[in-house]
């Protein structure tokens, strides 16, 4: 069964940068896509990022392309998500996610790319 621990969120200013980490166990991780979610208060879990097996390809959403990026460590078995230029409405519980395959697609729905496993998430607060 896969598990999945992520770490690294906290308080920052507008304009600041955090780089959250998420440990994942429970099968083969180099053969997997990965990704990121966030929740904000009130709203629906939505996609912000993915990579896939090898760490070549990598999505993003239209609200973070350009800011974010996303990484991994295949032999830490560790999945990044560098975030630069934060915006308030970046505020959010930040869950990373693990893929069903070892490609994301960006023309497959989110939520039939991963498995639907989370972690506790960690909770990402940007200040005006």
């Amino acid at each position: 069964q896969v598990q999945l621990v992520e770490s690294g969120g906290g308080l920052v200013q507008a304009g600041g940068s955090l780089r959250l980490s998420c440990g994942a166990s429970g099968r083969t991780f180099s053969s997997y896509a990965m990704g990121w979610f966030r929740q904000a208060p009130g709203k629906e879990r939505e996609f912000v990022a993915a990579i896939n097996y090898s760490g070549w390809y990598t999505y993003f959403a239209n609200s973070v392309k350009g800011r974010f990026t996303i990484s991994r460590d295949n032999a830490k078995n560790t999945v990044y998500l560098q975030m630069n230029s934060l915006k308030p409405e970046d505020t959010a519980v930040y869950y990373c996610a693990a893929g069903v395959g070892p490609t994301y697609s960006e023309y497959t729905p989110p939520e039939k790319s991963f498995l639907g496993v989370w972690g506790q998430g960690t909770l990402v607060t940007v200040s005006s």
